[in-house]
């Protein structure tokens, strides 16, 4: 059986991974109209700090009437349930691209102590969620004084 000669091209193997490379960037960077089913599920970002008397939680959630919150805590565990809903479109608006995320979410956080149930206060300001969670008595760390001689 005879075999063909072919030319020995050492970077035709490397000008094809540079097209696919090309092709997967033009794609990833690629602009479109979200509609519909297509648009992402968003989680707001949520901060937790410490006081000496207190946990403080912070949520960022723009664009969200205070109504449309729920806010619960069992078991240690403090849950933030929400909407955003998304404008009434006008018909004679056609989008180039949409980045804001609708829809609903929960964030579920466990404490790191045992809080007052019955003090909790929570607040909303310029789109920001603040919720103050009294720490108990046993939750409050006890400070050691150490003797130095």
């Amino acid at each position: 059986m005879a075999r063909a000669i072919e030319l020995w091209r050492p970077f035709k193997e490397f000008d094809r991974i540079r097209k696919e490379m090309d092709k997967l960037w033009e794609s990833f960077f690629e602009t479109r109209p979200l509609r519909g089913e297509e648009l992402s599920e968003w989680l707001p970002s949520i901060d937790l700090s410490e006081t000496k008397n207190d946990y403080v939680v912070k949520a960022e959630l723009p664009g969200i009437d205070p109504k449309d919150i729920d806010i619960s805590l069992s078991e240690n565990v403090l849950t933030i349930r929400g909407e955003k809903k998304q404008e009434k479109e006008e018909e004679t608006e056609n989008y180039h691209f949409v980045e804001r995320s609708y829809g609903s979410f929960t964030r579920a956080i466990r404490l790191p102590g045992q809080v007052q149930s019955d003090k909790i206060n929570a607040t909303y300001k310029n789109g920001v969620l603040k919720i103050v969670l009294p720490k108990t008595e046993e939750a409050k760390k006890k400070e050691i004084k150490i003797k130095v001689e």
